[in-house]
């Protein structure tokens, strides 16, 4: 392999990397956005439809207004994801359980769905990075990032939740989904940044 391409693939991945980084805060910035209006919605008694238009809302306003942008983005985040493609159907199952599951968990289990939102981001986030690195070659430091911080925020998400201040299931839950959000900041911020 010549050093031109060595330097082409090199530029490649700091590009997909860093559009991985504008994805990760934009969905920070939409989760943590969505669930405040949410949860001032929820306080002043708004019909159960109304919060599935905040979400399409502030969706259409975060992704909408950088369209330019995210049309580029979005091409660069399809390159990354095109690798899991090529991984065994065990691995692919494995990878689909670990996101899939602990969401699928919050249908039986209501009261346990600050944690288990956590549990999915860190689970699955930790589970591409695993897959990625192993049969990919793909070292998504972000993703890493992303799903420890997720994990290491259920225990804190718990102490909020049992606090005496917080007697209300709906502030543990936008609690919970903040700090998804800021799971989120901290893996895009890394990988805006990132060098190499």
């Amino acid at each position: 392999m010549s050093m031109r391409q060595i330097l082409t693939m090199t530029s490649s991945i700091l590009q997909i990397r860093h559009a991985f980084g504008i994805f990760f805060i934009n969905i920070a910035i939409l989760v943590s956005s969505g669930s405040i209006v949410s949860e001032i919605a929820f306080r002043n008694d708004v019909p159960l439809y109304y919060y599935v238009l905040i979400w399409i809302i502030i969706s259409g306003l975060i992704f909408g207004l950088q369209f330019r942008k995210f049309k580029l983005v979005f091409s660069l985040i399809r390159q990354r994801m095109k690798n899991s493609t090529k991984w065994p159907l065990q691995i692919k199952i494995i990878n689909g359980v670990c996101w899939a599951m602990p969401f699928s968990l919050i249908a039986f289990f209501p009261e346990f769905s600050q944690y288990l939102l956590l549990l999915g981001i860190g689970l699955g986030n930790i589970s591409t990075f695993i897959f990625m690195n192993k049969f990919s070659g793909l070292n998504n430091k972000e993703q890493l990032l992303v799903g420890v911080i997720s994990l290491a925020l259920i225990l804190p998400a718990f102490g909020i939740d049992s606090s005496f201040l917080l007697e209300n299931q709906d502030i543990a839950v936008l609690v919970s989904r903040l700090f998804i959000a800021a799971s989120y900041a901290i893996g895009g911020i890394y990988a805006v940044y990132q060098k190499d």
